[in-house]
């Protein structure tokens, strides 16, 4: 008697097995040491399925989050990314948004109370939104400004790829050397700037310019000098003190490409 062949399955008429299938398969793939394989599948030939999906999913999240991949040797790292397929559950196929969702997982470990390091979603963060603005769809071209204007005197443009970030940890200057166990006092505020060459660059800077840069981004009538002026009059700051240091600012904002220039 010859052997049964398999039962070809139709999805237009059988779609509720059919969909059985394929969650089988998938939650087989994400945690095979807990949920079976649909049954008549050699194991050898699922696992070259399984060791596809999860090398795939390994690269996206270590070229996403460089930093984060360095302060784990490679057992630990196997441990956290198959943690990351098993338990977390992505709401986008897109591939640009592969590092919110890794983020979303890591501050799910986070709630959950897991061995990480303290900083660790704030680096996920820091790491996620580099990328972010390095996929950034705005271009600076499109922004109308002269680029030769003097922030000072005239009304200065804020680029759209330039945002401010703050942390309580100092995310920029962690890798495998430094892994501050708890937060220093002060905060690490961060002007993030992709420029007309399209490299994403970073800046350390203080409150004070952090204040002035969402000041300059609101503006719409008012000079550079003007804004510095304003803003040292709300703080209650010495202004004959810091007025200087304020008009520097513009300048190296401009230098930096966080200010485009002034209005047209």
């Amino acid at each position: 008697m010859p052997a049964a062949r398999p039962e070809h399955v139709d999805p237009g008429r059988d779609p509720s097995r059919s969909q059985r299938l394929q969650y089988q398969l998938t939650a087989h793939v994400r945690d095979p040491e807990h949920a079976q394989a649909p049954a008549g599948i050699e194991d050898r030939r699922i696992g070259i399925y399984r060791d596809l999906i999860f090398c795939n999913i390994e690269q996206f999240v270590s070229s996403n989050f460089p930093v984060i991949r360095t302060l784990y040797d490679d057992p630990q790292w196997d441990v956290f990314v198959h943690d990351f397929l098993r338990e977390h559950q992505c709401h986008t196929p897109l591939f640009p948004e592969f590092g919110r969702e890794f983020m979303r997982y890591v501050e799910w470990r986070q709630q959950q109370g897991r061995d990480d390091p303290p900083f660790l979603l704030e680096l996920a963060h820091y790491e996620f939104a580099e990328l972010a603005l390095s996929l950034d769809e705005n271009e600076i071209t499109a922004v109308a400004h002269d680029a030769d204007g003097d922030p000072i005197s005239a009304i200065p443009v804020v680029s759209p790829l330039a945002c401010v970030l703050a942390y309580r940890y100092p995310v920029h200057c962690i890798g495998p050397d430094f892994r501050p166990a708890a937060a220093p006092p002060d905060p690490t505020v961060l002007l993030l700037v992709r420029g007309r060459d399209d490299k994403v660059r970073f800046h350390e800077i203080n409150a004070l310019s952090a204040l002035l840069i969402e000041r300059l981004r609101e503006n719409t009538d008012l000079s550079g000098e003007q804004c510095v002026d304003a803003l040292l009059a709300e703080r209650g700051a010495d202004a004959h003190a810091l007025r200087d240091a304020g008009i520097a600012v513009l300048r190296e904002l401009q230098a930096r490409e966080a200010i485009l220039g002034t209005l047209a």
